[in-house]
């Protein structure tokens, strides 16, 4: 018997879209799953269609929207497998998506997080992630290998990465226990990243495996340029920094932050008369200030 594979999703007003994913997994190869569906309250949908259709998935409806990390932890205390695949509502699965990434950990209990290729749904020739490189120490960024390039075989080559991508990682059960799921301050953006360094902190790799590949729609539940965005992407990339740099690097990001990036984009807002933009993006400047205490909170 292969080791039981929990699949966990969550879904925010996207029912037809998380249907058409659950029925991408309906034709995986692998023959131990079962999946976890967290609805994180949505107020503009009827989730129980996805139970009608899908009675084989289990559908978690949460009383209110935990974000991200929130919601992939409810999806966690109910799950009883082996291996937690967390993976975006908007993406579609290959048949053959699990075998190599449960393989790979079973290979090595080194790894604590693998992720798969991931490519754009729009056009599965382009690559979205093939690993991260290291998030830099002044702009708080990190970029992804492989972002925009073709599939042309370059990226087929698997191995230790700087951190995992949220639209698709597998994680041992064990590895969760030991340190612990998602931290829930971030709400939306940052943290995956925030959860790979718990993990590295604790003496295990984060791989990157390309035999499987899922296909990204992205950004749906957020859209891609939305003030949203804006206010959570600005505030947890300060948090992250806070939260995981040594004195040090945190001073000189911090003070890059202040001196170079916070100017820069205010006036990038302003020019462009992206109010609405302008106004999350101070938010989230000044909730860091005003938030000194909640900063290890998880």
């Amino acid at each position: 018997m292969e080791p039981l594979v929990s699949i966990i999703t969550i879904n925010y007003n996207e029912s037809e879209v998380t249907l058409d994913l659950l029925q991408s997994i309906r034709k995986l190869t692998y023959p131990n799953i079962e999946v976890i569906v967290v609805d994180n309250a949505s107020p503009n949908d009827t989730p129980d269609v996805i139970k009608e259709k899908f009675p084989e998935i289990s559908l978690i409806k949460s009383p209110e929207n935990l974000g991200f990390a929130g919601g992939n932890n409810l999806g966690v205390k109910q799950a009883k497998g082996d291996y937690l695949l967390f993976i975006n509502n908007d993406t579609i699965v290959p048949p053959n998506l699990i075998e190599p990434l449960v393989q790979t950990l079973q290979g090595d209990t080194n790894i604590g997080m693998v992720s798969p290729k991931i490519k754009f749904h729009w056009d599965p020739t382009l690559i979205q992630y093939a690993g991260y490189t290291p998030m830099s120490h002044w702009t708080i960024r990190n970029s992804s290998i492989g972002y925009h390039q073709k599939d042309d075989g370059s990226f087929d080559q698997p191995g230790e990465t700087q951190s995992i991508h949220g639209a698709a990682m597998m994680v041992p059960k064990t590895v969760v226990e030991e340190v612990g799921m998602m931290t829930e301050i971030y709400f939306l953006y940052y943290e995956e990243h925030d959860w790979a360094e718990m993990v590295k902190r604790a003496g295990y790799k984060i791989y990157y495996q390309p035999q499987s590949y899922i296909l990204h729609k992205e950004s749906v539940s957020t859209g891609k340029f939305s003030p949203l965005k804006t206010y959570y992407i600005s505030r947890n990339r300060i948090l992250f920094a806070r939260r995981n740099f040594k004195p040090i690097p945190l001073l000189v990001s911090l003070l890059f932050q202040g001196l170079i990036s916070i100017p820069k984009n205010s006036l990038k807002f302003l020019v462009k008369r992206e109010f609405e933009h302008l106004k999350a993006f101070w938010r989230a400047v000044t909730w860091n200030l005003t938030h000194g205490k909640t900063v290890n909170q998880l």
